[in-house]
């Protein structure tokens, strides 16, 4: 007998033993999934396209088309009603799109956000990236006092003094669309206004000149790479296991690595800064660290908490109001007859001055009108989860808990709006009806978007300068699709033509 043959005799048994309990095991789970579907399948929703894999067949192909997954719960909220079931692996979930619920749900503090969701957004392929900040922080204690430290760096009194760097920043996009406009050129729409909303979150928020219009810079580079990253790792349980997507997989923990690096050297610069007398700016950066110093207590915990939402501002506070814009142009240049009404406010409230001032905003209805619009249809965070730990009944249907909210599916049903997909702003006249917990693109009670009034001021002075100074076209030819990455944006970029009015 050979020595190989001796060890495999030996190995038998063990290799053996070590099958019987992979497949004892494999049993267990499928024996759990069962009792999970057992547990849901009560409530109506689509066909599962694999008993194991659930709903997830469904929307890899979607996102592997370049599709928009939220189409797909669309299509399934028109077919099942307000609530419908969706499985992945021995996950289930609840899809609402009854008001009541949602009023329920996301107005009270004691449901806590999806803990499979949630902390996917903090650690990104084992690279912390969102943390436990405000956005995903699940403990409502631990929330509520980051959230007290925040508040004063978002107050409206503070807000007021950031409109001269709204339109400072504002400026230097007009002058690179002057720019185009005399060299007759396109314009990359959404790709200016990235680069001018995070230009507006390094100066407002942190302090830093990068001047994105005239300069490169590696950080819209990894924005753009972490929320590609956060789209696979939150809808493909099994992407991080593909040796195929290594590279990229790498990639994304390099700009997570990138972000949080330069989070932490801006927080310990200005803080060094401050304990040394020095004069700081009065960003926002300046208030986080002089409210964190005012608690009576500040842990190591504290400071990573501090980088968390350095993070979350960074991205988000960039990446909504640019796809925002983006959209908002897509359809003023699809609507001709909007646009014209629009700019005709603008040249009432705003003449020829340079200047828009903190009140000329409240002035400037119909512009608000129209921005709200655009987040009915392309709300850029389209959704939000929930946990459930008692039971609940809605329309009727006993619930165990779990909930999916997308202002998406709300936005586009037409029970709650009529012709849901046609552009009109009428729908936010002051004198119409309020949607009635339909309508939540910055999440609704107290987990709500904590920068929406900046977000909304910061487009409106964009906004309002670029109907003040210019009149835009869409080039022919392009598509009005959406490109879902976790946020949604315009597809083809919004590409325009550009001349200056008389």
């Amino acid at each position: 007998m050979t020595v190989f043959s001796l060890l495999l005799t030996l190995a038998t048994p063990a290799l053996t033993f070590l099958f019987f309990l992979l497949i004892t095991a494999f049993l267990g789970y499928c024996l759990f999934v069962k009792h999970i579907h057992m547990k849901y399948d009560h409530i109506p929703g689509p066909p599962r396209d694999n008993f194991l894999l659930g709903h997830s067949p469904s929307f890899l192909r979607i996102m592997k088309n370049g599709g928009n997954v939220h189409d797909k719960l669309l299509e399934w909220a028109e077919r099942y009603g307000p609530v419908y079931r969706i499985n992945v692996l021995h996950y289930a979930a609840v899809c609402v799109s009854c008001p009541e619920a949602t009023k329920e749900v996301l107005m009270s503090p004691k449901y806590p956000k999806d803990k499979l969701v949630y902390q996917k957004l903090s650690n990104l392929f084992g690279q912390r990236l969102l943390g436990n900040g405000l956005v995903t922080a699940r403990d409502h204690e631990q929330w509520h006092k980051q959230r007290r430290i925040m508040d004063p760096a978002f107050s409206s009194v503070y807000l007021r003094g950031l409109m001269g760097t709204f339109n400072e920043r504002a400026e230097k996009l007009m002058d690179k669309l002057a720019d185009v406009a005399e060299s007759k050129t396109e314009a990359n729409m959404l790709h200016l206004v990235n680069r001018v909303t995070l230009d507006v979150i390094t100066k407002v928020a942190f302090g830093v000149d990068l001047d994105l219009l005239k300069n490169t810079s590696h950080f819209p580079k990894a924005i753009d790479t972490c929320m590609k990253g956060l789209a696979y790792h939150i809808r493909d349980n099994f992407f991080e296991f593909n040796p195929m997507n290594r590279a990229f997989i790498n990639e994304v923990r390099e700009a997570c690595r990138l972000l949080r690096t330069t989070g932490a050297q801006w927080i310990h610069e200005r803080k060094t800064a401050i304990q040394n007398g020095d004069e700081v700016p009065k960003d926002i950066l300046t208030q986080i660290i002089k409210s964190a110093s005012q608690e009576e207590s500040t842990t190591e915990e504290d400071e990573e908490f501090m980088l968390d939402n350095f993070v979350t501002f960074f991205v988000a506070g960039q990446e909504t109001t640019a796809n925002q814009l983006a959209f908002c142009i897509m359809e003023l240049g699809r609507n001709p007859d909007i646009l014209e009404k629009a700019k005709k406010e603008v040249d009432d409230v705003i003449g020829m001055k340079r200047e828009i001032s903190y009140d000329d905003l409240g002035k400037l209805v119909y512009l608000s009108q129209i921005l709200t619009e655009t987040l009915r249809l392309y709300p850029i965070t389209p959704g939000t989860s929930r946990d459930i730990a008692e039971d609940m009944v809605i329309d009727g249907i006993n619930i165990p808990g779990g909930f999916i909210f997308s202002s998406y599916v709300c936005g586009r049903l037409d029970k709650f709006f009529k012709d849901p997909l046609t552009f009109d702003p009428d729908r936010f006249h002051p004198d119409a009806p309020k949607p009635y917990y339909c309508y939540y693109p910055f999440g609704l009670g107290p987990r709500s978007c904590l920068g929406k009034n900046f977000a909304q001021m910061e487009a409106k002075v964009v906004m309002a300068k670029l109907l003040q100074r210019f009149d835009f076209t869409l080039v022919p030819g392009q598509t009005f699709d959406i490109l879902d990455t976790g946020m949604l944006r315009p597809k083809s970029g919004v590409i325009c033509s550009i001349s200056q009015r008389e």
